[in-house]
């Protein structure tokens, strides 16, 4: 299931988001993926245990299904607990807005995060209302990405609609000090960084209950 519930200074569960976000559609069995309906389930049972105090998401990814990618992007942005994102090697595509879900987010420098427009691939009807359908549900990243870091709305835009960057697509490659410039990440740093800001808002969090 690619988790795992451990125990240091406070009980807290690691969740990883790998290879592609699997959604409505099973992927062929060489794919490395995250299942959307193994995700939902746990997210809901680390809020609901009394006995994790805080959740630490390690994002390397591709990106995959936006659907299933934003379920569970706003599962994390409504959690109660301390949630603390770490984006390792790739955060692509629709691991951008799993990336920013978390109350905290970094980035190591080395990695790197690919912000591109919705793209489809099938058979795709040729008329209006497809790609009336494109920009609502390109509306709705842009949407939650900006209501959950520091990035501007026009300039996330901007950075999707690039040309010239990518080879075969529009859209801008961030490497990991310029995802924290751009204001989408909050922090550059690694695991030790990511877990101490973890157990910093557990401890604060811990505090405040017991002052109530």
């Amino acid at each position: 299931m690619g988790s795992v519930t451990t125990k240091g200074k406070h009980l807290i569960h690691c969740l990883t988001i790998i290879g592609q976000v699997e959604g409505h559609y099973i992927l062929p069995a060489q794919n490395k993926t995250t299942k959307y309906e193994h995700v939902i389930p746990q997210l809901v049972a680390i809020e609901e245990d009394p006995d994790i105090k805080g959740l630490i998401i390690m994002i390397n990814t591709v990106g995959g299904d936006v659907e299933a990618g934003l379920a569970i992007a706003e599962l994390i942005a409504g959690m109660t607990k301390p949630t603390v994102s770490l984006v390792l090697g790739g955060g692509h595509s629709i691991g951008v807005p799993l990336a920013v879900s978390a109350q905290k987010s970094f980035i190591v420098p080395s990695a790197t995060m690919t912000i591109h427009p919705v793209r489809m691939s099938g058979l795709v009807l040729g008329v209006p209302q497809t790609f009336s359908y494109f920009e609502k549900m390109q509306d709705r990243i842009v949407q939650f990405v900006t209501d959950n870091s520091r990035i501007r709305e026009n300039r996330f835009t901007e950075l999707m609609m690039t040309t010239g960057e990518l080879a075969m697509d529009v859209g801008t490659v961030l490497n990991g000090t310029d995802a924290v410039k751009e204001g989408l990440i909050d922090s550059l740093g690694g695991l030790s960084d990511a877990l101490h800001c973890l157990y910093d808002m557990i401890d604060q969090k811990e505090s405040e209950k017991s002052e109530k």
